[in-house]
């Protein structure tokens, strides 16, 4: 056989040299049954919104549920549950935040003094802090754990990937001309690397009058059904642009808000 010559470190094959390797290790105090990442290929569409969502809607079905946020640089999903605290830790691991229905969290804010503070870090110590939630994070028993991606296709997202057991990808998009190009950058890697997309979720897809209930299409006619279609993807959501939400974030109480845009993803979590 031809010695292999492939880079692991961007390779999707499932061979010796790329399953020898000792990944990182689940605390051993805790359990993850299942593990999502949240992902979209460019910034500014929501993706940590539709985290939040997913999460509350997963709790409220009675599932145990924990969020790692892996946004090291731009963590925000501490501010959507309207934690303040910062991270403790006891013999078993750092302790992971709890929200007031009882979702676990951390995020790069809990290790900061104030959360304003950026974190002007190379990828190196991104990728480190983020296998450091997994690995060293009391997470306890957990049916369901959403990861909060930073957007792209680049080291975290790429460590991640090939580190930790992920059962499935939702990817996050807005109704732009462009989505079709930019989804298909996060879909493609997923395949490269073997992990199945579960759903295409469309944010900002449109508005709702609240007079007289017409739909208005702010940001363009919406592609992302053609576009799932297109790339395999069975489950599409789309989600509206409403102060409801905006509010919710705003305010740390995304636990509160009503609305089951998700409903169909969730089912299949």
């Amino acid at each position: 056989m031809s010695e292999c010559t492939h880079d692991c470190s961007a390779c999707g094959q499932d061979c010796k040299e790329r399953s020898d390797p000792q990944k990182p290790q689940l605390n051993k105090f805790s359990k993850v049954k299942k593990l999502y990442a949240v992902m979209s290929a460019k910034g500014g569409v929501g993706k940590s919104m539709v985290t939040a969502q997913l999460a509350v809607l997963t709790r409220r079905k009675g599932k145990t549920v924990a969020v790692l946020d892996a946004d090291v640089t731009g963590a925000s999903m501490t501010k959507y549950f309207g934690i303040k605290e910062k991270a403790l830790a006891n013999d078993k691991g750092i302790l992971p935040a709890q929200s007031a229905t009882g979702i676990k969290l951390v995020s790069m804010n809990m290790f900061l003094q104030d959360e304003n503070s950026p974190v002007i870090w190379r990828s190196s110590l991104s990728t480190g802090a983020v296998t450091q939630f997994w690995t060293d994070a009391y997470w306890g028993d957990v049916d369901t754990m959403f990861i909060d991606m930073p957007p792209g296709t680049g080291d975290i997202p790429l460590t991640v990937y090939q580190n930790l057991p992920i059962d499935g990808i939702v990817m996050v998009t807005t109704p732009q001309e462009l989505v079709e190009t930019i989804v298909a950058k996060g879909v493609n890697m997923a395949k490269m690397l073997n992990i199945p997309i579960i759903a295409i979720v469309e944010n900002m897809s449109y508005y709702q009058c609240d007079k007289c209930g017409e739909k208005l299409n702010i940001f363009g006619k919406s592609n992302v059904d053609s576009t799932a279609s297109k790339l395999g993807i069975k489950d599409v959501a789309k989600i509206p642009i409403t102060p409801i939400l905006s509010a919710a974030c705003d305010n740390g109480a995304i636990e509160y808000f009503d609305g089951d845009w998700l409903g169909n993803i969730v089912d299949k979590l």
